[in-house]
């Protein structure tokens, strides 16, 4: 990968004096860090709502003050989509940013031209392999069961999105033309809520968490898990370069405040989502539905897989207007983030090698009696009024856990599966469930239910409430 200079220079400068000589106090005395950040985009969490809600990053820089007697003036513009961070970026208004991987090649291209507004992709907040945080839903009572049943129909999407990214490679690959075969509505995630609801639309494209949440709420049900795509996708971190160069120490402490962030969700799980629940106005359970144990993978570090995707990514850049050829080598720099583990004691190599999900659901099943070990089966079972979650060794002790608490009178808040083909954790009464002989399987989508029974002879679906019955 690509090492700036002034990234190269900035380790040096901080390591001897805490701060450059370009990042002096302004007039007012203070320095200006604009973080725009998207409180409802909960796989970003580690670099805004999460980060701003526990302070990591006024801490980190008033460390800073104390040394140098520089003050920093955080403030934290909120957005519902990237292309408004890259708008003000581009302005030079905004310093550091996060978004999705497709928002990512715009900010990269748009900003380029510019040597004061141009950026570099320096961290990643969540990913998943696979590609599951962005998803297609559908109303409920619609009669579509896979993406071919869209034809001629209007989604809503934002174009330019991780949402709209996803859809645009998924309908292509279903055979779908996603420029004359279907109308997409270019309309912000919560207006495309809302044409879902009153039939404007007739499918909605999005990113996390809006699939979840339209499900939890009851307003849609799942078509299309991106996962099914088997791509990565992620979100990641960009600054301004002319920015990082005359501020560093500005770009080392919101990386180290980014670690903060991550180490706080991967030991305080549930804390976190309630945390994240209160600063983006989401329900705890569907910010918990990504954000918990075998949710999205929260790493920081600049995967080579992660690159590759984003160069994959490239043709949907082009498909979508004319937009500047953008060196995706020249745009990711992780070589900051590599100073700040190495900082921390923390080992880059190792962590930027490790492929599972650093939070994995385990602990011990108390219903089954079984050590929760296999990642593909785990689920976890949220009780009202409890401080913790319970742990679930696979579907079946997760039905027989739920349907245990349900006669002791206690209240499920929400119970999470994995799918069965595509590991995309989902919430257990809004999955689609197959019973093969005494197993009881979830699936996200009608299509992945049906593919399984398909290929395995005398497997049945199954409602939920018939799974919670018979599940031993």
């Amino acid at each position: 990968m690509k090492k700036p200079l002034a990234i190269l220079l900035a380790g040096a400068t901080v390591a001897a004096a805490g701060c450059s000589l370009d990042s002096e106090p302004k007039a007012d005395g203070q320095v200006d860090v604009v973080v725009g950040y998207q409180s409802k985009t909960i796989n970003t969490v580690t670099a805004g709502t999460l980060l701003r809600a526990k302070g990591f990053l006024e801490n980190r820089l008033a460390d800073i003050t104390k040394r140098t007697n520089t003050k920093y003036n955080v403030t934290w513009p909120d957005y519902d989509t990237g292309a408004p961070i890259t708008a003000q970026m581009v302005a030079e208004k905004i310093d550091i940013g996060s978004m999705g991987d497709y928002p990512l090649l715009i900010n990269g291209s748009k900003t380029q031209a510019n040597p004061r507004a141009r950026t570099e992709l320096v961290s990643i907040t969540g990913y998943n392999p696979r590609g599951g945080l962005n998803m297609v839903v559908v109303p409920p009572g619609s009669p579509a069961r896979t993406l071919t049943d869209l034809r001629g129909q209007k989604i809503s999407a934002s174009v330019g999105s991780a949402g709209h990214g996803t859809l645009v490679q998924a309908l292509t690959r279903a055979g779908i033309d996603p420029k004359t075969a279907v109308e997409v509505l270019n309309q912000q995630p919560q207006v495309g809520a809302s044409a879902l609801e009153s039939g404007q639309a007739q499918a909605l494209s999005q990113f996390v968490a809006w699939p979840g949440l339209l499900v939890f709420q009851n307003k849609a049900n799942l078509l299309y898990d991106g996962a099914e795509l088997n791509v990565p996708t992620f979100h990641g971190v960009v600054v301004r370069r002319d920015y990082a160069g005359q501020h560093p120490e500005v770009l080392d402490a919101f990386l180290q405040a980014q670690l903060d962030a991550n180490q706080f969700l991967h030991d305080k799980p549930l804390e976190a989502a309630q945390l994240v629940a209160e600063g983006s106005g989401l329900p705890e359970e569907v910010v918990y539905l990504y954000n918990g144990p075998g949710g999205t993978s929260f790493d920081p570090t600049v995967k080579p897989s992660l690159v590759t995707a984003l160069k994959g990514d490239v043709p949907y850049l082009k498909s979508i207007g004319d937009f500047a050829d953008l060196d995706i080598d020249g745009f990711v720099s992780d070589t900051a983030l590599r100073k700040a583990y190495a900082d921390r004691g923390l080992n880059y190599e190792q962590a930027l090698n490790a492929t599972a999900n650093p939070l994995p659901i385990g602990g011990q099943d108390p219903v089954c009696n079984t050590a929760v070990t296999d990642a593909a089966t785990a689920g976890e079972l949220w009780i009202d009024g409890r401080a913790s979650t319970q742990p679930a060794a696979n579907p079946n002790c997760l039905l027989k856990a739920i349907r245990e608490a349900t006669a002791h009178g206690q209240k499920v808040r929400a119970a999470y599966v994995s799918d069965a083909e595509l590991g995309t954790r989902w919430f257990a009464d809004h999955a689609v469930w197959v019973q093969d002989g005494p197993n009881y399987l979830p699936f996200g989508t009608p299509a992945g239910a049906q593919r399984y029974s398909s290929a395995h002879p005398g497997a049945v679906a199954v409602d939920y409430q018939q799974a919670l019955a018979g599940a031993v």
